[in-house]
């Protein structure tokens, strides 16, 4: 039985290791998601500028205006470049949350699939003794009224 405890104890530790890191990887999805919506939304605002831009200057602009416009567009690239690679990096973390669960997944259900069998040999170890028992008592019994017959 200690063998079967000790089965226990580690399985119980590796689900909860388990379900920490589904945790982590969940709020990592949620930060990849939210990092993509946000250069979606940086990449939408600067094409919108950009036909602005480009309305702007057909019907006439001073270069004053136009610097001004240039100078924006370049910001904007700017953040578009650096939201480029936060969205990168989340999906790297991701990545490595990811393989880090699938191991920590594959050992749990290891380590479970080892508990069932114990479990299961357990069981039928009960079983067998429970049987021998019934057939000592029996053999006894029979034994018994054997003898009481023959006197």
């Amino acid at each position: 039985m200690p063998r079967i405890r000790q089965l226990k104890t580690a399985h119980g530790v590796l689900e909860t290791d388990e379900r920490r890191k589904a945790q982590t990887l969940a709020a990592s999805e949620r930060a990849v998601h939210e990092s993509e919506a946000k250069l979606s939304e940086l990449g939408s605002y600067r094409d919108a500028y950009v036909r602005d831009f480009a309305l702007r200057a057909g019907a006439g602009m001073n270069a004053a205006r136009a610097r001004d416009y240039q100078a924006f567009l370049a910001r904007l690239d700017e953040a578009l470049r650096e939201q480029s690679e936060i969205v990168s990096k989340a999906r790297a973390a991701r990545a490595e949350l990811l393989a880090k669960w699938r191991g920590a997944a594959r050992r749990s259900a290891a380590v479970d699939r080892a508990l069932k069998r114990g479990l299961t040999e357990e069981q039928r170890r009960l079983e067998r003794r429970e049987q021998v028992d019934a057939d000592e008592r029996a053999q006894g019994r029979w034994s018994a009224g054997g003898t009481r017959g023959v006197r």
